[in-house]
Protein backbone atom coordinates (compact mmCIF):
# COMPACT_ATOMS: atom_id res chain seq x y z
CA UNK A 1 0.00 0.00 0.00
CA UNK A 2 1.25 3.28 -0.90
CA UNK A 3 1.14 5.97 1.98
CA UNK A 4 1.52 9.32 0.90
CA UNK A 5 3.64 11.65 2.21
CA UNK A 6 2.67 15.29 3.60
CA UNK A 7 4.21 17.98 1.51
CA UNK A 8 6.89 20.18 3.62
CA UNK A 9 6.15 23.18 4.76
CA UNK A 10 9.96 23.66 4.37
CA UNK A 11 11.05 27.01 3.22
CA UNK A 12 14.51 26.15 3.47
CA UNK A 13 16.46 27.68 0.25
CA UNK A 14 14.25 29.87 -0.68
CA UNK A 15 14.51 33.76 -0.87
CA UNK A 16 11.64 35.51 0.13
CA UNK A 17 10.99 39.59 0.17
CA UNK A 18 8.28 41.51 2.09
CA UNK A 19 6.89 44.77 1.65
CA UNK A 20 5.91 46.95 4.20
CA UNK A 21 7.29 44.50 6.87
CA UNK A 22 8.47 47.03 9.30
CA UNK A 23 5.34 46.37 11.51
CA UNK A 24 1.62 44.89 11.95
CA UNK A 25 1.14 42.03 8.72
CA UNK A 26 4.51 42.59 6.96
CA UNK A 27 6.98 42.21 10.47
CA UNK A 28 4.78 38.95 11.00
CA UNK A 29 4.73 37.65 7.74
CA UNK A 30 8.76 38.29 7.31
CA UNK A 31 9.13 36.26 10.75
CA UNK A 32 6.63 33.42 9.86
CA UNK A 33 8.95 33.04 6.39
CA UNK A 34 12.49 33.60 8.43
CA UNK A 35 11.19 30.79 11.01
CA UNK A 36 10.05 28.31 8.52
CA UNK A 37 13.75 28.61 6.85
CA UNK A 38 13.77 31.28 4.36
CA UNK A 39 16.34 33.73 3.48
CA UNK A 40 14.31 36.98 4.24
CA UNK A 41 14.17 40.46 3.49
CA UNK A 42 12.64 43.09 4.72
CA UNK A 43 11.38 46.15 2.22
CA UNK A 44 10.05 49.48 3.80
CA UNK A 45 10.43 52.79 3.44
CA UNK A 46 11.74 53.75 7.34
CA UNK A 47 15.40 52.10 7.84
CA UNK A 48 15.48 51.96 11.29
CA UNK A 49 12.16 50.29 11.56
CA UNK A 50 13.05 47.04 9.34
CA UNK A 51 16.82 47.05 10.11
CA UNK A 52 15.30 47.22 14.07
CA UNK A 53 12.79 44.18 13.13
CA UNK A 54 15.65 42.02 10.63
CA UNK A 55 18.07 42.40 14.19
CA UNK A 56 15.31 40.95 16.42
CA UNK A 57 14.44 38.23 13.46
CA UNK A 58 18.12 36.46 13.15
CA UNK A 59 18.83 33.89 11.07
CA UNK A 60 20.27 36.24 8.47
CA UNK A 61 17.52 38.68 7.21
CA UNK A 62 18.34 41.70 5.23
CA UNK A 63 16.89 44.67 4.37
CA UNK A 64 15.87 46.91 1.63
CA UNK A 65 14.78 50.48 2.22
CA UNK A 66 12.87 51.60 -0.38
CA UNK A 67 8.97 53.66 -1.67
CA UNK A 68 7.53 51.21 -3.03
CA UNK A 69 5.36 53.95 -4.85
CA UNK A 70 8.74 55.28 -6.79
CA UNK A 71 7.94 52.50 -9.59
CA UNK A 72 11.61 53.57 -11.47
CA UNK A 73 13.78 53.11 -8.08
CA UNK A 74 11.87 49.79 -7.25
CA UNK A 75 12.19 48.50 -10.88
CA UNK A 76 15.80 49.61 -10.53
CA UNK A 77 16.53 47.76 -6.86
CA UNK A 78 14.43 44.46 -7.66
CA UNK A 79 16.51 43.87 -10.94
CA UNK A 80 19.64 44.16 -8.80
CA UNK A 81 18.93 41.59 -6.36
CA UNK A 82 18.85 37.96 -6.91
CA UNK A 83 15.60 36.54 -7.86
CA UNK A 84 13.02 36.17 -5.12
CA UNK A 85 11.01 32.93 -4.56
CA UNK A 86 8.83 34.42 -2.40
CA UNK A 87 6.70 37.72 -2.43
CA UNK A 88 4.70 39.02 0.04
CA UNK A 89 3.11 42.16 -1.32
CA UNK A 90 2.11 43.83 2.01
CA UNK A 91 2.32 47.34 1.76
CA UNK A 92 -0.92 49.07 2.01
CA UNK A 93 -2.60 52.21 3.48
CA UNK A 94 -6.45 53.20 4.06
CA UNK A 95 -8.30 56.77 4.16
CA UNK A 96 -11.48 55.50 5.28
CA UNK A 97 -13.93 58.54 4.49
CA UNK A 98 -17.79 59.11 3.09
CA UNK A 99 -17.86 59.06 -0.37
CA UNK A 100 -18.98 62.81 -0.74
CA UNK A 101 -15.78 63.40 1.43
CA UNK A 102 -13.28 61.69 -0.63
CA UNK A 103 -10.38 63.37 -2.55
CA UNK A 104 -8.45 63.20 -5.49
CA UNK A 105 -5.17 63.10 -2.93
CA UNK A 106 -7.14 60.42 -1.05
CA UNK A 107 -7.78 58.56 -4.66
CA UNK A 108 -4.60 58.60 -5.49
CA UNK A 109 -3.23 57.59 -1.96
CA UNK A 110 -5.25 54.47 -1.45
CA UNK A 111 -5.03 53.14 -5.07
CA UNK A 112 -1.34 54.21 -5.84
CA UNK A 113 -0.01 52.25 -3.14
CA UNK A 114 -2.49 49.30 -2.39
CA UNK A 115 -2.59 48.71 -6.38
CA UNK A 116 0.02 50.31 -8.72
CA UNK A 117 2.73 49.94 -6.48
CA UNK A 118 1.80 46.81 -5.84
CA UNK A 119 1.26 45.48 -9.67
CA UNK A 120 4.36 47.06 -10.05
CA UNK A 121 6.90 45.30 -7.50
CA UNK A 122 4.75 41.70 -8.35
CA UNK A 123 5.91 42.93 -11.99
CA UNK A 124 9.44 43.64 -11.06
CA UNK A 125 10.00 40.04 -9.13
CA UNK A 126 8.24 38.05 -11.77
CA UNK A 127 10.37 39.69 -14.41
CA UNK A 128 13.65 38.24 -12.63
CA UNK A 129 12.19 34.84 -11.88
CA UNK A 130 11.06 34.12 -15.33
CA UNK A 131 14.50 35.45 -16.46
CA UNK A 132 15.85 32.82 -14.28
CA UNK A 133 13.59 30.42 -15.38
CA UNK A 134 12.92 29.71 -11.37
CA UNK A 135 9.07 28.60 -10.25
CA UNK A 136 7.97 31.45 -7.38
CA UNK A 137 5.32 32.59 -4.95
CA UNK A 138 3.53 35.77 -5.43
CA UNK A 139 1.41 36.43 -2.26
CA UNK A 140 -0.89 39.81 -2.68
CA UNK A 141 -2.14 41.33 0.84
CA UNK A 142 -5.74 41.28 0.55
CA UNK A 143 -8.54 42.02 2.51
CA UNK A 144 -12.10 40.82 3.07
CA UNK A 145 -13.02 44.06 1.47
CA UNK A 146 -11.64 42.92 -1.88
CA UNK A 147 -14.99 40.06 -1.40
CA UNK A 148 -17.66 42.90 -0.17
CA UNK A 149 -18.37 46.53 0.53
CA UNK A 150 -18.75 48.61 3.33
CA UNK A 151 -19.53 51.94 4.10
CA UNK A 152 -16.92 54.39 4.13
CA UNK A 153 -14.14 51.94 2.81
CA UNK A 154 -15.30 52.80 -1.56
CA UNK A 155 -11.52 53.46 -1.71
CA UNK A 156 -9.89 50.49 -0.12
CA UNK A 157 -12.67 48.29 -1.64
CA UNK A 158 -11.29 49.78 -5.19
CA UNK A 159 -7.88 48.50 -4.20
CA UNK A 160 -8.52 45.49 -2.93
CA UNK A 161 -10.91 44.30 -5.49
CA UNK A 162 -8.30 45.12 -8.22
CA UNK A 163 -5.58 43.39 -6.11
CA UNK A 164 -7.97 40.26 -6.23
CA UNK A 165 -8.34 40.35 -10.17
CA UNK A 166 -5.10 41.44 -10.58
CA UNK A 167 -3.98 38.43 -8.55
CA UNK A 168 -6.36 36.42 -10.57
CA UNK A 169 -5.05 37.47 -14.20
CA UNK A 170 -1.31 37.28 -13.50
CA UNK A 171 -2.41 33.67 -11.50
CA UNK A 172 -3.36 32.34 -15.05
CA UNK A 173 -0.49 33.92 -17.63
CA UNK A 174 2.12 33.10 -15.33
CA UNK A 175 1.18 29.46 -14.74
CA UNK A 176 3.28 28.42 -17.50
CA UNK A 177 6.58 29.72 -15.82
CA UNK A 178 5.13 27.60 -12.91
CA UNK A 179 4.54 31.06 -10.95
CA UNK A 180 2.03 30.93 -8.47
CA UNK A 181 0.03 34.05 -7.20
CA UNK A 182 -2.59 34.20 -4.79
CA UNK A 183 -4.00 36.46 -2.47
CA UNK A 184 -4.94 36.45 1.56
CA UNK A 185 -7.88 38.17 2.04
CA UNK A 186 -8.10 39.07 6.25
CA UNK A 187 -10.36 40.51 8.51
CA UNK A 188 -9.68 43.33 10.96
CA UNK A 189 -6.28 42.64 12.12
CA UNK A 190 -5.14 44.47 15.46
CA UNK A 191 -1.88 46.13 14.21
CA UNK A 192 -0.74 49.95 14.80
CA UNK A 193 -2.47 50.68 11.79
CA UNK A 194 -5.99 49.40 12.49
CA UNK A 195 -5.49 50.07 16.53
CA UNK A 196 -6.65 53.67 16.62
CA UNK A 197 -10.12 53.01 15.53
CA UNK A 198 -10.55 49.88 17.91
CA UNK A 199 -10.16 52.60 20.09
CA UNK A 200 -13.85 53.73 19.27
CA UNK A 201 -16.78 51.30 20.78
CA UNK A 202 -19.27 51.42 18.45
CA UNK A 203 -17.11 50.87 15.61
CA UNK A 204 -15.48 47.87 17.56
CA UNK A 205 -18.97 46.42 18.24
CA UNK A 206 -19.93 46.46 14.79
CA UNK A 207 -16.29 44.66 13.84
CA UNK A 208 -16.92 41.95 15.93
CA UNK A 209 -21.10 41.95 15.41
CA UNK A 210 -19.65 40.15 11.87
CA UNK A 211 -17.03 38.29 12.40
CA UNK A 212 -18.45 34.94 13.52
CA UNK A 213 -15.64 34.20 15.70
CA UNK A 214 -16.38 36.81 17.75
CA UNK A 215 -12.87 38.29 18.10
CA UNK A 216 -10.45 40.70 16.40
CA UNK A 217 -7.40 39.19 14.29
CA UNK A 218 -4.35 38.73 15.37
CA UNK A 219 -0.77 39.23 13.18
CA UNK A 220 -0.23 35.14 13.86
CA UNK A 221 -3.80 34.12 12.75
CA UNK A 222 -1.84 34.83 8.54
CA UNK A 223 1.32 33.59 9.70
CA UNK A 224 -0.09 29.67 8.53
CA UNK A 225 -1.62 30.52 5.78
CA UNK A 226 1.83 32.84 4.50
CA UNK A 227 3.86 29.82 5.16
CA UNK A 228 1.27 27.39 2.93
CA UNK A 229 0.91 29.85 0.24
CA UNK A 230 5.01 30.46 -0.06
CA UNK A 231 6.26 26.59 -0.32
CA UNK A 232 5.26 23.19 -1.61
CA UNK A 233 2.60 22.80 0.51
CA UNK A 234 0.45 24.62 -1.94
CA UNK A 235 1.68 23.50 -5.07
CA UNK A 236 -1.38 23.72 -6.98
CA UNK A 237 -2.55 26.61 -5.56
CA UNK A 238 -3.20 29.38 -7.49
CA UNK A 239 -5.33 32.06 -8.66
CA UNK A 240 -7.03 32.16 -5.53
CA UNK A 241 -7.91 33.86 -2.85
CA UNK A 242 -7.26 32.67 0.75
CA UNK A 243 -9.99 34.20 3.59
CA UNK A 244 -8.85 34.47 6.95
CA UNK A 245 -11.75 36.75 8.06
CA UNK A 246 -13.39 34.78 10.87
CA UNK A 247 -16.52 34.26 8.97
CA UNK A 248 -16.98 37.83 8.00
CA UNK A 249 -17.84 37.02 4.30
CA UNK A 250 -19.83 33.45 4.83
CA UNK A 251 -22.83 35.48 5.49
Amino acid sequence: MHIPTTPSFSLEGKRALVSGAGRGIGLAAAAALAQAGAQVTLLARTGSEIEAAAAAIGQGATTLVLDVTDLAATGAAIAAQAPFDVLVNNAGTNRPKPILDVSIEDYDAVLGLNLRAAYFLAQAVVRRLVGAARPGSIINISSQMGHVGAANRSLYCASKWGMEGMSKAMAVELAPHRIRVNCIAPTFIETPLTRPYFEDPAFLAGVLSKIKLGRLGQVEDLMGAIVFLAGGASALVTGTSLVVDGGWTAE
